[in-house]
């Protein structure tokens, strides 16, 4: 039997091992860890019957992507589908909410309800086109022009400095600039603007901002479950640092080699051409997440009420004030008001704290390799929304973005989107290539989030370069059948 070796097993890694496996392949993962899960993982982090996500904890791209809908994502898991996807609190008690319902959204920011739905709603009713066209390739033509169309005017104007006169309100200015934080780098720019008004979108649809009853190894779990019935083995504690010394096989035979890692690991092939080495030493690594997460007695006690009902909540107060939190790490320096993103799951899932308790997951973006403990700076970016937190905090755990790398290796110097997310990278991730997942090292594939779509789960980027893998083998109907 032909075999196939994954190095790495996040969504990516187990969505390829997944398919190859169901393609007839004799496959094999290898996890540096001592779990499955790479970026998603769950794990009692600070006290005993505390579960915190260790990396991603949100998944609107996962109940979204075209690979875990093929793979019947919603069916093998319980997901909680919150009426609030995400909010804002600012100064003074006041905070802007985007709700599930989109009406319900405009008709709270008053003034700027109209702009509002101008921005998502022709998005949001054609969300299956958009994904088309950012979940896949860039360099080809997408199935929904109207909606590539659409979604490209939108970034556009959010990406640049015009975009800032969309709203009049601070409110609606801030529910904006929120979520275009999530890119990890300067503002405004377009690849901001087009990982934030995806989201924003997503955020107004059927499946909202979903997330995993009971904590983001849900995912893997429910992967690795597959990839064993279909024959498939996990090999944990298995830290794959030279290619030169693994034994996957014969190339020349068939078998495959997917690698969901940073693409360094492939200057450590033997054969690598000198040319594609020189691109993978040019590919950039960004801005980086220092994360702490907090065992509490009680849930947070924010001013605004609207706040505790929204798993996902921004922290920074205005967009300016967002701006230049993000504008400071770009050069290599930390605000004393920084962006957080902050996660309270239990809010909607018991299951994460004891009874009474509750968990909050939260990171602030660094500089790439930096050794700050975010624990002080954003327990008081929570304390200004939610006066009284600190004194709820029975534990906390941190881990700097210069030890994120030793929990996951393919977040090099804590950068958690596997390169930075820049425009010429959504094109150049890590090569300018109409398959980019193809090396030309025969039989190697690359599965990471350092090749499109980029990051987010979604499993994309391993369902890609296994489906290139098996038309590589010209196994067309292998591809029809993997699910």
């Amino acid at each position: 039997m032909t075999r196939a070796t994954v190095v790495g097993s996040g969504p990516n890694g187990l969505a390829a091992a997944v398919s190859l496996a169901r393609a007839g392949y004799a496959v094999t993962v290898l996890e540096a860890s001592g779990t499955v899960g790479g970026g998603s993982r769950t794990a009692e982090l600070t006290l005993p019957g505390f579960r915190h996500d260790v990396c991603s904890a949100i998944h609107p791209a996962a109940v979204t992507s075209p690979f875990f809908r093929a793979f019947g994502i919603e069916e093998r898991i319980g997901w909680i589908v919150p009426d609030a996807s995400y909010a804002q609190p600012l100064d003074g008690g006041r905070a802007a909410v985007a709700w599930r319902d989109l009406d319900r959204t405009a008709a709270e920011l008053g003034p700027d309800g109209r702009a509002w739905l101008a921005l998502t709603r022709p998005l949001a009713h054609r969300i299956d086109g958009v994904l088309d066209f950012t979940g896949n390739q860039l360099l080809r033509i997408p199935r929904d022009p109207l909606a590539t169309v659409r979604f490209g005017l939108r970034v556009l104007e959010a990406g640049s400095a015009l975009g800032r006169r969309t709203f009049r309100t601070a409110e609606a200015t801030a529910l904006l600039g929120g979520v275009l934080a999530h890119a990890n780098t300067a503002l405004p720019s377009l690849a901001s603007a087009a990982s934030g008004v995806l989201l924003a979108a997503l955020a107004h649809t059927e499946r909202g901002w979903a997330y995993p009853v009971g904590g983001a190894q849900a995912l893997p779990d429910a992967l690795a479950d597959d990839l064993r019935a279909h024959g498939g083995l996990i090999e944990t504690d298995r830290h794959v640092t030279d290619l030169a010394t693994l034994d996957w096989g014969d190339p020349a035979a068939g078998d495959l080699l997917l690698l969901d890692t940073s693409p360094r690991l492939l200057l450590s092939h033997p054969d690598v051409p000198a040319s594609y080495a020189r691109a993978i030493r040019a590919y950039r690594y960004g801005a980086a997440a220092a994360k702490v997460d907090f065992a509490l007695d009680g849930p947070v006690p924010w001013t605004n009420p609207d706040v505790a009902r929204a798993p996902t909540v921004h922290l920074g107060g205005t967009r300016a004030e967002v701006e230049a939190s993000e504008n400071a790490v770009s050069r290599g320096r930390v605000s004393e008001r920084p962006y957080v993103l902050a996660v309270q799951p239990s809010v909607l899932d018991p299951s994460r704290a004891p009874e009474g308790k509750a968990v909050l997951w939260a990171y602030m973006h660094v500089p790439n390799g930096s050794p700050l403990d975010p624990t002080e700076h954003v327990t008081r970016q929570v304390e200004r929304f939610a006066p009284g937190f600190r004194d709820r905090i029975l534990a906390s755990h941190a881990v700097p973005a210069s030890g994120r790398e030793a929990l996951n290796p393919a977040e090099v110097g804590g950068d958690i989107l596997g390169g930075a997310f820049s425009m010429t990278q959504a094109f150049r991730r890590p090569v300018v290539s109409t398959a980019p997942w193809r090396t030309p090292m025969k039989g190697v594939y690359l599965a990471s989030a350092s090749t499109p779509p980029g990051p987010g789960v979604n499993g994309m980027a391993g369902w890609h370069a296994a489906r290139t893998a098996l038309a590589d083998a010209r196994e067309p109907a292998k591809l029809s059948d993997l699910f």
